[in-house]
């Protein structure tokens, strides 16, 4: 029951963050298509390089906040469910826990990591690149990290898979630990782009980042 209460959220808000505007984009521009392919890949490089745990029990960096101010998180989304569809073909995810690992691994961090990012955009700080490199990239990425890890957590125990003082203490624990590495490698990825490939990020506004950092 669980497993298909998974699927009909994950499959809902696939249908709910449709992008209109992606495939006419993707079928036209030769290099965008190399843009959200590569960012496919790398994120099921990223998600397979894991180390597990317990049993469905992993840890691994996530790259959503990279993908998210790369693409917006509706077209993140989509991009998410490439990576997602490969790894429940090879059979390296149960398909019953696809459902629930496309939302936690993807659909939630991608809205929280947007909703850091126009949260600092619009609310809280000005509009300057290093804001933007360290709250929207490094900030968020960190905090995405947790979210991911509590969240997976929180689902493992409500299915009764593995008792809380277990997953507490060799999980949860770790959450601290692996949001830093998260952080520099969004942040660095971020960085570069903002400075070489600034086209690259939907969510930079380099008019604005750029003179203000001027």
């Amino acid at each position: 029951m669980l497993s298909l209460l998974g699927w009909a959220g994950l499959l809902a808000a696939l249908w709910l963050s449709f992008p209109r505007e992606f495939w006419p984009k993707l079928k036209a521009e030769p290099e965008y298509q190399h843009l959200v392919f590569g960012s496919a890949a790398v994120l099921l490089l990223l998600w397979l390089l894991q180390a597990s745990i317990f049993d469905g029990l992993a840890v691994h960096f996530l790259g959503i906040t990279l993908v998210t101010l790369c693409h917006g998180w509706r077209i993140a989304v989509w991009i998410c469910l490439l990576p997602l569809l490969v790894m429940l073909a090879l059979g390296l995810q149960p398909l019953a826990d696809g459902g629930w690992y496309g939302l936690i691994t993807f659909v939630l961090p991608a809205l929280f990591s947007a909703g850091i990012f126009w949260f600092s955009y619009y609310f809280l700080l000005p509009r300057h690149l290093f804001i933007y490199i360290f709250v929207a990239a490094f900030l968020a990425s960190a905090l995405t990290m947790l979210l991911h890890m509590g969240l997976t957590s929180a689902w493992f125990y409500l299915d009764g898979r593995y008792p809380w003082h277990i997953i507490l203490d060799n999980y949860l624990v770790l959450s601290l630990l692996i949001s830093f590495p998260e952080a520099l490698l969004n942040g660095m990825a971020v960085t570069l782009m903002a400075l070489y490939r600034p086209h690259w990020l939907r969510t930079f506004y380099e008019n604005e980042y750029l003179s203000s950092a001027g």
